[in-house]
């Protein structure tokens, strides 16, 4: 039956932004130098007698407990006359409100917003950033209601958000608070670009000043765009914003279900190495709308902002985004195939010195990601759920792709968990195994358990043969002495920041925090610390004097070896036809190589 005129009315009166606000989100933020501003909210009628308000104690994208709550001072909660409510903190991210009757009720509270690393809320003279998990308290009984939100900011400022736009001017509507929490504001002074790709709407805002041309960055995420078929059917927004933070040395980057943030110190986009670093955080992000946003594992299926989500799947989230990131800068001409080879051989070269890898399982870091603080430990004895979730899926694709005879992918994969397991489905291991013997016709139970629950060893060599690659360290290089130490990051440090477990250094009882004195008696310094290693060979004993727990102390280390210059990807000379057609399958390319194994080059699809 088709609706009459005055059905489509009415139906288009009760989805209108102003009727279904039923949550109503108000800032202030007309003198934000103090990096201050003032937050309400209001809520509904209550007709319970306890009515529990919450902060998130994460947000999402960083999988880590934060003390959001600690700025947020002068809190009140008043009914629908005004009157003052009395209150009492029941957890750090919870304030619960006592009613008499039932009433609508109005919190308000003061927000102190200087956290712009962690990209939850940062507010200045020139802008405001912020994420509703570190910014705007929900109630869990309204967590589904529609929500608006109104901003009061200076007059020269403009506000942009993944939302809809709402009235008047500076305010945003969502359909929950839920869609709220995955659209973050930001308002001030901006640069400002549109522009559409494959009948998508998009945004790029640029707040602060920097070496970066909007203009280049339009064209090469336009590029990118088009590419999400190679592993999606269609695109699960209508409208979607980049913003970027050039910033003064915060840098990172965080997904969002309509648009994303990124970080980056505000000359670092220029030089080639400093431009792909960010449009390579840009493909990161915009494959994350799919990949954890769209679909994603069934622990983070709803979200619970109140505790930890744990998953086993964190790696498939995270890792195999950064997988697939450079494949598609590479299918859409914005990275040339030297370029992604040179990635993915650093990405091998730092797993092989990476003693954690021996010890952890990918499944184990990603249920570990919650607690992870990084570190000496984390380097002898821990795998990084990005590095390693990103071999971990060129494994399995490689995996795939073979079983297949080439007609099937990795991408395939995660275009059955996007058309299957779209949120509020999730999904979990057995989901991910049985598309994989629905793909391959093969049980992968034992690839899992060697490969996922299991500490990963991978042959690379043999895998990136079936890609027709070879590796090496170039004509040049040569065997060098090796310590199995480095010193701290600090400027002129002398402490060492890492022991390599099972390394020279950790043989002869050096410990991280250790500080270098001399060696062989003679003082060093820290801008000469590697270079005095290499003045020695493999297997000379150097005796290395040291302050360890503030007392002297003498040892005898027994240098090892390591490989000079820094590990090359490339083609096999000899590579056969089915190499050849096993790489352009991986990759969507054709063979970039000359008959030497030289790329010739640059590929397009």
């Amino acid at each position: 039956m088709k609706p009459n005129r005055l059905s489509i009315l009415i139906l288009s009166v009760l989805f209108s932004g102003q009727v279904l606000a039923d949550v109503k989100y108000q800032i202030d933020l007309v003198k934000p130098e103090h990096h201050i501003a003032q937050v309400s909210v209001t809520f509904p009628e209550v007709k319970t007698t306890d009515f529990k308000v919450n902060l998130p104690v994460w947000r999402t994208g960083k999988y880590q407990v934060l003390p959001l709550a600690d700025g947020v001072r002068l809190f009140s909660a008043k009914d629908n006359q005004g009157h003052e409510l009395p209150w009492k903190r029941t957890a750090s991210g919870e304030w619960q409100v006592a009613l008499t009757q039932p009433t609508s009720v109005t919190v308000s509270y003061q927000l102190y917003a200087n956290e712009l690393g962690q990209r939850v809320r940062h507010i200045d003279a020139s802008h405001a950033y912020l994420d509703a998990s570190g910014v705007f308290m929900y109630s869990p009984q309204f967590r589904s209601e529609p929500v608006s939100v109104q901003l009061n900011v200076p007059e020269t400022w403009q506000s942009y958000s993944g939302m809809a736009s709402g009235t008047p001017a500076h305010s945003f509507i969502a359909q929950n608070y839920d869609v709220l929490i995955d659209s973050p504001i930001e308002t001030g002074v901006s640069t400002h670009k549109q522009f559409s790709a494959n009948g998508k709407n998009y945004e790029l805002v640029f707040w602060g000043d920097g070496n970066y041309d909007a203009d280049k960055v339009v064209k090469d995420l336009t590029a990118l765009s088009g590419q999400a078929k190679a592993i999606w059917d269609d695109y699960p927004f209508d409208r979607y914003v980049y913003m970027v933070h050039a910033t003064s040395g915060a840098s990172g980057a965080t997904e969002h279900v309509n648009s994303t943030v990124i970080q980056l110190p505000r000359f670092s986009f220029r030089e080639r190495k400093d431009y792909l670093r960010f449009i390579s955080t840009a493909s990161h992000e915009f494959i994350h709308t799919w990949n954890v946003k769209a679909y994603r594992p069934a622990g983070l299926v709803p979200y619970d902002y109140q505790h930890e989500n744990m998953t086993e799947l964190l790696w498939m989230a995270e890792g195999s985004t950064s997988y697939f990131q450079g494949q598609l800068l590479l299918r859409a001409g914005v990275m040339t195939p030297k370029e992604f080879l040179e990635d993915l051989a650093k990405r091998v070269e730092k797993n092989q010195l990476n003693p954690g890898r021996e010890t952890q399982s990918v499944a184990e870091a990603s249920a570990g990601e919650w607690s992870s603080t990084g570190g000496d430990y984390a380097i002898n004895h821990s795998v990084n759920i990005y590095s390693e979730g990103y071999l971990t899926s060129l494994a399995l694709d490689f995996s795939l792709l073979q079983d297949t005879k080439l007609m099937h992918s990795y991408r395939d994969v995660h275009r059955r968990l996007y058309q299957d397991h779209r949120v509020p489905k999730g999904y979990g291991v057995s989901d991910v195994q049985h598309i994989l013997k629905d793909l391959s016709g093969k049980d992968y139970a034992p690839w899992w358990q060697a490969n996922v629950n299991s500490p990963m060893s991978l042959d690379f060599p043999a895998l990136l043969s079936q890609a027709g690659l070879a590796m090496s360290y170039g004509k040049d290089s040569k065997v060098e002495a090796f310590a199995g130490m480095t010193l701290s990051s600090a400027h002129g440090s002398l402490v060492l920041d890492q022991v390599l477990r099972n390394g020279p250094a950790w043989r002869a009882g050096i410990v991280a925090g250790d500080e270098v004195l001399a060696i062989n008696g003679l003082k060093v310094t820290a801008v000469g610390f590697d270079k005095r290693i290499k003045d020695f060979k493999t297997g000379d004993s150097i005796e290395v004097t040291l302050f360890s727990n503030d007392k002297i102390k003498q040892v005898k280390l027994t240098l090892g070896e390591q490989q000079s210059g820094k590990l090359v990807l490339k083609g096999d000379a000899k590579a056969t036809k089915q190499q050849k057609a096993f790489f352009k399958a991986w990759l969507g390319i054709d063979w970039p190589f000359d008959n030497k194994g030289e790329l010739v080059s640059k590929a397009n699809d």
